[in-house]
């Protein structure tokens, strides 16, 4: 009676190396070893990084045309330097999260969000706020076009929409309403005054173009 058997040779039980294995080790490894000598050669061709930090350095802020000398850490905002160490309390800080406006100032002409802006990075320009617009006696003409249009209530996005206000002007002296809600869409009003501020707008604008001058 005949049975049956298995193979003869019956397969080798697999081992951790392969000629396969092998080859593909050489591959990858070699192609690490190629690119980290690549990165250390870059590393070492690149110049010093200016490190400053982390903690107190010396910051210098042109404030509405004054310097004011700051001991402070790289990572304090323009809005926190202006308001905890330079006695600046006019931009306000609301959100802070650049969704509201409540703390625009004019930095080197161009309006930005104080709480986006690291103050070490605003030196050399010269800093808006509005402690600025009216040193003297007498407000300034888009403050004023803010009083006369009651565009004013509890008064913590007041200021920061006074500074986009006058930065949009600056750039854009003879808008019409679409312009100014286009260029006012950046600051929010939870009171809701938006039509006194777009009305104040215009004010400063048309009284502007009456004197044949500038916004102020």
């Amino acid at each position: 009676m005949s049975s049956i058997k298995g193979p003869t040779n019956p397969t080798k039980p697999r081992t951790g190396f392969s000629r396969r294995g092998f080859i593909r080790g050489v591959g990858v490894g070699g192609g690490a070893v190629g690119t980290t000598g690549l990165l250390e050669k870059e590393a070492a061709a690149a110049p010093p990084a200016n490190v400053a930090g982390p903690g107190p350095v010396p910051v210098t802020l042109t404030i509405n045309g004054k310097p004011v000398n700051l001991r402070i850490e790289p990572r304090v905002t323009l809005l926190d330097a202006m308001r905890n160490y330079a006695g600046l309390t006019g931009a306000k800080r609301v959100c802070n999260r650049a969704t509201c406006g409540a703390c625009t100032v004019i930095l080197g002409g161009k309006t930005v969000y104080s709480c986006t802006v690291l103050a070490i990075d605003a030196q050399g320009k010269n800093i808006e706020t509005i402690e600025g617009l009216a040193p003297g006696s007498s407000l300034h003409p888009v403050s004023a076009a803010f009083v006369n249009q009651d565009a004013q209530q509890c008064g913590y996005c007041t200021a920061g929409f006074v500074m986009a206000a006058k930065g949009f002007l600056d750039e854009h002296p003879n808008p019409n309403l679409a312009d100014v809600k286009r260029g006012l869409g950046g600051n929010l009003c939870r009171c809701g005054t938006y039509m006194g501020v777009r009305k104040a707008v215009l004010e400063v604008a048309s009284a502007a173009r009456l004197k044949g001058g500038k916004n102020g």
